[in-house]
């Protein structure tokens, strides 16, 4: 991870040159590209076009709702959003033409539409959503009757979505849920398959894990004989990627252990094929005999009987009982018992929905500060529109509401990338429409490739795929009688007036990720000492699941202030290093811990528990100081007898009869001692460099 200071330049570089992977399937970019077109091409048919283009306006503002999960989950997400749509559409008809009404609903709906960031992104779409449907169709006033007939053609839209999204739910009952596991196996393959641990590495198999969590545990899971073997393949899963943690710790025997790693790198990834084919796990059977055949013949209990046989008998039989649990008949009474009483880790349960926007109801919540800005510029944006005349003046306050986001980082790469787009969709529809044959069904064909592009590039370049956006509704208005050439002129204009007035918004009033990022490591911190608090306990397992994904989600928050404050002007350097250090090194305790838990799962009859515990108690003690040194920017405790510690553990233990275990033990009980202490270093530093910074500040103005 970087810890450069903020360039203007180099931030605009970055911001137009990054590109992702596009991750939208084909068959979803297919049907949600189906839903807006299709209801043009049957009412230009039927001789009902604008009735179709109201449809299909419903279907593209409704699309990006059409995310993976469970079909329960999607469904309500979908229909939530064709709601929000159809209100939104409603209340722009009637009282567009009375100006202060519509700042009023205006206002209200963006502060209401930019609280929702505080339940996620797929939530979050439905409040922007709400705020461009409503300036748009206040551009356009009308009588009840009418107002009724066009929100509801807009709702329908949405609805024609939603039935394409989740027209697989009878054939394919368990198709998300298998997709997330098969994507969670392939991450542990990727793992296995790795011949050392990157210190810097962010795995995708982190974030895999949480969703598959949620999609399997989650209030929207589905029910079913084939989730009780899913449920049990989900807890496999962490079972096996602590023991493939472990195993890359171990230095005796690499060439063995590197053989095994390989051998499970199969079996793991043809598992990953059948999950994702919904076909029996023949190949990763096959597989499986062929790791086990070295098994028995590289590691007979006669010759071999140390802490490298151990770790891959475990993850042999582990590989045996996923294999078992794939095929969906393998879910035995016991493993039908342990699935029903698992439950969704306390760190992925929402709270009440009003309990959560209650307690955001605060000038210190980013949430809040969002809607704050959300409502004002949508309201000035709405405002200037009106009292300037604008041609086409909807997109100013539709522009405002699409880029401005609650940090300024994703402020400043939408509003580029936005105003970038809307350029090259300029010269890129006027281009294509010049070779286009001058025919309402070639402009059909063409806005549905533009439409395709869009929804598949949206996650890989937003700037190109704005460009594709552009060219979709500039056609699509055509159709409506607005002169194309215009319209994308209006559109730049626009365009480059909202964005400029979103990023003021958020210059104005502004909420810099650098005042939240100590207290987004510290929790890191605090999640890691609850993680050892837990595994100083070994019976609670329960404890040990939960608290490991408490740390996955507070990594995965500090990593993501990491990110926003490296795109923030201004941020201090030695803030930054010291962010970048405490991350790192946090990800070195992470792996220390999780080989603790293989270890102490894999040996009920551990020797001296008792030491051990207690040692595992005080280091996390110790990491909970550090936590609350962290947030308030104070020196650490001194903790000099944590090693002392740590050695006379070390001197029982090689007294200990199961000698192989007692020096494994031996030396996690080393690696954490070192690792907490250059947490300590690190944290100790932070206050020396910022009086240093002030000092030299005072001496140099």
């Amino acid at each position: 991870m970087s810890t450069r200071t903020y360039s203007l330049r180099a931030s605009v570089l970055q911001s137009l040159t990054a590109t992702k992977r596009p991750d939208v399937p084909a068959w979803v970019v297919m049907r949600n590209t189906a839903a807006v077109v299709l209801p043009l091409a049957v009412g230009m048919l039927t001789g009902h076009a604008e009735a179709g283009l109201a449809v299909g306006a419903g279907a593209l503002d409704t699309m990006f709702s059409d995310q993976p999960g469970p079909y329960r989950q999607r469904l309500q997400q979908l229909l939530l959003a064709s709601l929000a749509a159809g209100l939104a559409s409603l209340c722009g008809f009637l009282i567009g033409g009375n100006l202060p009404l519509i700042l009023i609903a205006t206002a209200a709906c963006g502060f209401f539409g930019g609280l929702l960031v505080v339940f996620g992104v797929d939530i979050a779409r439905v409040g922007m959503t709400s705020m461009i449907l409503l300036v748009i169709t206040a551009a356009t006033p009308t009588t009840l009757d009418n107002a009724l007939i066009g929100a509801g053609l807009i709702f329908a839209g949405g609805l024609l979505l939603t039935l394409f999204s989740v027209a697989a739910w009878p054939l394919q009952r368990y198709g998300p849920e298998r997709h997330a596991l098969a994507t969670v196996y392939r991450g542990l393959a990727s793992l296995a398959s790795e011949n050392k641990q990157n210190d810097e590495d962010v795995p995708a198999l982190t974030d895999a894990m949480t969703t598959l969590q949620q999609t399997l545990l989650g209030r929207h899971h589905a029910r079913g004989r084939a989730m009780e073997a899913f449920a049990v393949l989900l807890e496999l899963a962490e079972r096996l990627r602590l023991e493939l943690v472990a195993m890359a710790e171990l230095h005796s025997a690499a060439s063995i252990v590197a053989m095994f790693r390989t051998d499970a790198a199969r079996v793991l990834s043809a598992l990953a094929d059948a999950l994702d084919s919904g076909d029996s796990p023949e190949q990763a059977a096959r597989a499986l005999q062929t790791l086990q055949a070295s098994e028995r013949a590289l590691l007979d209990t006669h010759t071999r009987n140390d802490s490298v046989a151990a770790h891959i008998h475990a993850l042999s039989g582990k590989l045996a009982a996923a294999l078992r649990n794939a095929d969906w008949a393998g879910a035995t009474g016991e493993q039908r018992a342990a699935a029903a009483e698992t439950r969704l880790p306390s760190a992925l349960r929402g709270s009440s929905a009003l309990a959560t926007l209650r307690a955001n109801l605060t000038t210190h919540s980013v949430a809040f500060r969002h809607a704050m800005r959300c409502a004002v510029c949508l309201s000035i944006a709405l405002l200037i529109s009106r009292l300037w005349q604008l041609p086409h003046g909807y997109w100013l306050p539709m522009t405002a509401a699409i880029v401005l986001r609650p940090d300024f980082a994703a402020t400043f790469n939408f509003g580029l990338l936005r105003v970038a787009g809307t350029i090259l969709g300029l010269v890129l529809t006027t281009a294509l429409l010049h070779i286009t044959p001058h025919d309402p069904w070639a402009h059909l064909a063409l806005m549905a490739v533009l439409c395709m592009a869009f929804r598949y590039l949206a996650t890989a370049h937003y700037g190109i795929a704005v460009a594709t956006l552009t060219g979709t509704v500039v056609i699509l208005l055509s159709f409506e009688g607005v002169n194309s050439g215009t319209a994308v002129m209006d559109r730049v204009l626009n365009t480059v007036l909202g964005s400029g007035m979103a990023l003021l918004a958020y210059v104005v009033w502004p909420t810099w990720e650098r005042r939240r990022a100590r207290s987004a490591l510290s929790d890191m911190l605090d999640a890691y000492a609850d993680y050892l608090h837990a595994l100083a306990r070994p019976a609670q397992r329960h404890a040990h699941r939960e608290t490991r994904t408490a740390v996955r989600t507070a990594r995965t928050n500090a990593q993501a202030s990491l990110d926003r404050m490296q795109a923030e002007p201004a941020t201090p350097l030695n803030l930054l290093e010291l962010a970048n250090a405490l991350f790192l090194n946090g990800n070195r305790l992470a792996r220390t811990s999780m080989t603790l838990e293989a270890l102490l799962h894999d040996c009920d009859n551990l020797p001296e528990q008792v030491e051990v515990t207690h040692f595992v108690e005080r280091a996390a003690d110790q990491l909970h100081a550090l936590a609350v040194a962290l947030r308030n920017n104070q020196a650490p405790p001194p903790a000099p007898e944590l090693r002392q510690l740590q050695r006379s553990l070390a001197t029982l233990l090689a007294m200990a009869d199961d000698r192989p275990r007692a020096e494994q033990l031996a030396r996690i009980g080393d690696r954490l001692v070192d690792n907490i202490n250059t947490l300590a270093y690190v944290v100790g530093r932070g206050p020396q460099e910022a009086a240093a910074a002030q000092g030299e500040h005072r001496v140099h103005p």
